[in-house]
């Protein structure tokens, strides 16, 4: 793999070093490998580790198979995929509900496989959802990329906006669900509010309007465990319609819809905002 990469203006300044093990997060080995290569350039010329890389340079990286083994997975179809953004790096797609982000066995084909397809090389999960859930979902399209998406994911720098259709009414206009999330010990398919043993859960809720004797809400997710949205309003007594785990109201789909995802792009610190559609969701709200 060859990127060459403009250092954008507003990125501070720092070493070679620094870039590369605290920016990139390029691991310690493959760090090894880049300097005893000189398979790092600045501006064309291969630099001194402590060298300083400014505003406007261009950065060369150049790995080896050795540095990244390639990895395979059964190719699946690329016309099941809807593109909403995509670049050297990264892509963003508009899962369909029904589809599973990635399968559970090397041969069961996901989303995942259909993104690789529509791509034409392998890529990587950065988060994912639900099944029954559609909506925004982030890939990374090379080994070099996943664990700096990985960071922004973990420190909360990905933003992630579900809209969902819930039983109920809500006495206030936003509030802030914090119950810890574990596992359900009766039914290894489910999750449940646990404050003694869970894992920290933070769900922000914002009631946009009724709709019949359910309401439509907007959720912010601060963290992003398993079922979080759907345990923590299911918790609060608004389970989400056609929630075949959580949910005696049954509908056509779950209607739960990822609907937006905004982050900083780490390389070119370009901002980056989709918005994705769902016939079935929307349909599901005229109902």
């Amino acid at each position: 793999m060859h990127f060459t990469i403009p250092i954008p203006d507003s990125l501070p300044a720092m070493t070679v070093k620094e870039l590369l093990e605290d920016y990139f997060l390029i691991p310690r080995k493959i760090r090894h490998f880049l300097r005893t290569k000189k398979q790092v350039r600045v501006n064309g010329q291969v630099m001194n580790w402590q060298s300083p890389v400014c505003a406007g340079d261009l950065l060369e990286l150049t790995f080896d198979e050795e540095d990244y083994p390639e990895k395979s997975i059964p190719l699946g179809d690329a016309r099941l995929v809807e593109e909403l953004y995509q670049d050297e790096h990264l892509i963003i797609v508009n899962k369909p509900e029904g589809m599973k982000t990635h399968g559970n066995e090397p041969t069961e084909i996901a989303l995942l496989n259909h993104v690789s397809a529509y791509v034409g090389q392998t890529c990587y999960v950065v988060h994912r959802l639900d099944m029954e859930t559609s909506g925004a979902i982030l890939f990374a399209k090379n080994p070099f990329i996943l664990p700096i998406l990985n960071r922004l994911l973990e420190d909360k720098r990905i933003a992630r906006e579900y809209l969902a259709l819930c039983q109920g009414t809500f006495a206030q206009k936003q509030l802030t669900l914090r119950h810890k999330i574990g596992r359900d010990r009766y039914d290894r398919r489910k999750r449940v509010v646990d404050n003694r043993k869970g894992q920290a859960a933070v769900t922000h809720v914002t009631f946009l309007k009724k709709m019949g004797e359910n309401s439509l809400v907007a959720c912010q997710l601060e963290t992003g465990r398993t079922h979080q949205i759907r345990v923590h309003l299911a918790h609060e007594g608004h389970a989400l319609v056609g929630d075949p785990l959580y949910s005696q109201k049954t509908a056509p789909r779950l209607m739960l819809h990822a609907h937006k995802l905004s982050l900083t792009h780490p390389l070119t610190l370009k901002e980056i905002s989709v918005e994705a559609r769902s016939q079935s969701f929307e349909a599901g709200l005229k109902e």
